[in-house]
């Protein structure tokens, strides 16, 4: 994990679990470190009561819309920026990360706009009552200027991912999740459910800054934008964007119809949503690695690298989900009460409660091929694999449950066809090969 430039083809590194765990285990603290945060959030938030939880899920879920709809920014720069390292283009690589930088100012920006003055009908539509809608549009007009600094967080993240420097995103993150833990609990008290928009603007503030810093430091060329290199990162991502589009559709559907079934079901939703997004996350830590370590097998020659890179990244992953899954099967009577002491709602989360254990399971091994996949830059399969997730498993599943009154319950299971799919897909992909091209139009 050099972060000298050098533009010397560097030997192939073996995969060993030093390696392997010297890039996942920051990678976890940074994936981690935002849902845990999110976690507090919505416990301070849920003690105001069931219409405030319901808000912060309408508010979240159309935040995290427009924001992880942008994953090319990370993933996709990631991907460039390790075949670049491979290659020993390390400048190169930086360079990946200027552009990807700007990229994010400018969408950002015109998503901001975009947020701020639709808040009042999205989150109408989304919540379908006017108490949470107009509390929910609130926190997401405070909310919405933090988007081009998460993108830019996002693209930070990617690039340096892509050198195997996952020490540093550790630190800046850690450097605004701290204030904004510290604040939240303060600013909810005194004003509210907007009081969380504040900590999470000023928490997003400080990490982006420090993002730009370090750019600006090892950057050694030209930081001006460079439109031709941005449009070719637009399109070498559209897979990607394409990818997280079919996601955020089934995402929204899944809230507006646990929101149909009532506010203890929507509130219900957003507990058990992000603890499935922080264990997600914290899944996608090893996916990290494996997306960073095939990339540069690849960048160097190596495709018998990249695949055992892929195979051991694959066996650590399901030993981590099932010790994960267990924890949570132990403590499926106490765990949800961390965030809400409401019967009503705690009886609905009861439900698909298993539902969730299952997913860590099946999410062990997808998220773990899909590292690979993405350091192979196979966004073309990942994303016609992702959407026929959606189209035939989620979208069926929540849809059907709104039709004949499965409830909560009912939803859960469209995402867990909703992963299922993805499986088998990405198993068959993977030992395939088909993805293990050592010559790529990306570099």
């Amino acid at each position: 994990m050099s972060d000298q430039v050098t533009r010397t083809k560097p030997k192939p590194v073996e995969v060993s679990a030093a390696a392997i765990l010297g890039l996942a285990l920051p990678a976890l603290g940074v994936l981690a470190a935002t849902p845990l945060y999110l976690l507090l959030d919505t416990a301070v938030v849920g003690r105001l009561g069931t219409v405030a939880l319901a808000a912060l899920g309408a508010g979240t879920t159309l935040y995290s819309m427009v924001t992880t709809q942008l994953t090319f920014l990370s993933y996709g720069t990631t991907a460039r920026a390790s075949r670049k390292f491979g290659a020993g283009d390390t400048s190169g690589a930086i360079a990946e990360g200027v552009q990807a930088t700007w990229l994010a100012l400018i969408v950002g920006s015109v998503l901001t706009c975009i947020m701020f003055l639709g808040a009042p009908s999205f989150t109408l539509w989304l919540a379908h009552d006017p108490d949470v809608a107009a509390t929910a549009t609130t926190w997401l007009r405070v909310t919405a200027f933090g988007i081009p600094l998460l993108l830019m967080v996002m693209a930070g993240n990617g690039w340096l991912r892509g050198i195997q420097n996952t020490r540093l995103p550790l630190i800046f993150t850690l450097a605004g999740i701290v204030p904004g833990a510290v604040l939240v609990p303060l600013l909810v008290h005194h004003f509210g459910v907007v009081g969380s928009a504040w900590a999470n603007l000023i928490g997003t503030t400080i990490t982006a800054s420090c993002f730009l810093g370090c750019l600006f430091r090892r950057h050694e060329g030209n930081i001006r934008p460079q439109p031709t290199v941005m449009v070719r990162q637009l399109v070498l991502g559209r897979d990607l964007i394409l990818r997280s589009l079919s996601f955020q559709v089934a995402f929204l559907s899944a809230a507006s119809v646990a929101a149909r079934f009532g506010p203890d079901s929507l509130a219900a939703h957003q507990v058990l949503l992000q603890l499935w997004n922080f264990l997600a996350l914290v899944l996608d830590s090893l996916a990290i690695a494996a997306q960073a370590l095939t990339g540069a097998a690849l960048g160097a020659g190596s495709v018998a690298l990249a695949r055992a890179t892929g195979q051991k990244l694959l066996a650590y992953s399901t030993g981590f989900a099932a010790a994960l899954a267990l924890v949570f099967a132990i403590g499926h009577s106490w765990i949800p009460t961390l965030f809400t002491q409401a019967d009503a709602v705690l009886s609905t989360i009861a439900g698909p409660w298993w539902q969730l254990i299952l997913l860590i399971l099946l999410g062990g091994v997808v998220f773990a091929l899909d590292g690979v996949l993405l350091g192979a830059s196979d966004a073309a399969f990942l994303r016609t694999a992702s959407i026929a997730s959606v189209v035939f498993g989620f979208l069926p599943g929540v849809w059907l449950s709104l039709a004949f009154g499965g409830g909560l319950v009912g939803v859960w299971w469209g995402i867990v066809a909703f992963i299922s799919i993805r499986l088998v897909a990405g198993v068959w992909r993977f030992y395939s090969m088909r993805w293990a091209k050592i010559d790529t139009s990306e570099t």
